[in-house]
């Protein structure tokens, strides 16, 4: 796997095609167990991201990736906004001065993603977050030599089932209990959107 400026500017907007076709879907899946405004609030900062990619020009994929961080920091309300924002931060980090990733790299960065992510939520594997979709995936980029299409999609699909089966214990969704088995969360199901974005680029 490689990604090169060109490549992570079609992921991204990629992206953003995914949730803003599936915004309504994310609002709804928001209602039963948080603030209801998910899908409005990623719908509007991805936009807002792919507005800013149109209007620079890259040279280092960190570059881009800065970009999308700082842009959804500033564009995506509630809880979503810093901890989207700090996964690209995360990535930028890891992967500054690099024209061409390649996986070993990009592994790197996802694994740094991911403690930035349990850092800023204050969240750990099992507790029915989006931590339970990027650390299956940040696994698989460490612990797989070829990583492709279908396994991207495969690992992110099975920790998306795997997520529902949970009981939530942070965020407004833990208030809930029980009651929150059986739901999707919509961070994790934005998360997937992403990680579909990056198997199909």
């Amino acid at each position: 796997m490689e990604l090169d400026v060109s490549r992570t500017i079609k992921w991204i907007k990629l992206a953003n095609e995914k949730i803003q076709m599936n915004k309504d879907y994310l609002t709804t899946l928001d209602q039963p167990i948080g603030d209801g405004d998910h899908g409005i609030n990623m719908a509007r900062g991805f936009q807002a991201v792919v507005t800013k990619l149109d209007e620079e020009d890259y040279q280092e994929v960190s570059d881009v990736l800065k970009d999308v961080a700082m842009t959804i920091m500033s564009k995506v309300g509630g809880a979503s906004g810093p901890l989207f924002a700090t996964v690209f931060l995360k990535l930028t980090n890891a992967l500054k001065g690099e024209q061409i990733i390649n996986q070993k790299q990009f592994a790197i960065g996802l694994n740094e993603a991911v403690s930035g992510l349990k850092q800023r939520g204050k969240a750990t594997e099992g507790e029915k977050t989006m931590v339970d979709v990027w650390s299956p995936i940040a696994d698989l980029f460490q612990t797989n030599e070829e990583v492709d299409h279908s396994s991207i999609l495969q690992t992110a699909s099975n920790a998306l089932e795997k997520v529902k089966d949970m009981m939530a214990t942070k965020g407004r969704a833990s208030y809930f209990k029980e009651k929150s088995i059986g739901h999707l969360d919509p961070g994790a199901v934005s998360s997937y959107y992403i990680f579909e974005a990056l198997a199909e680029v």
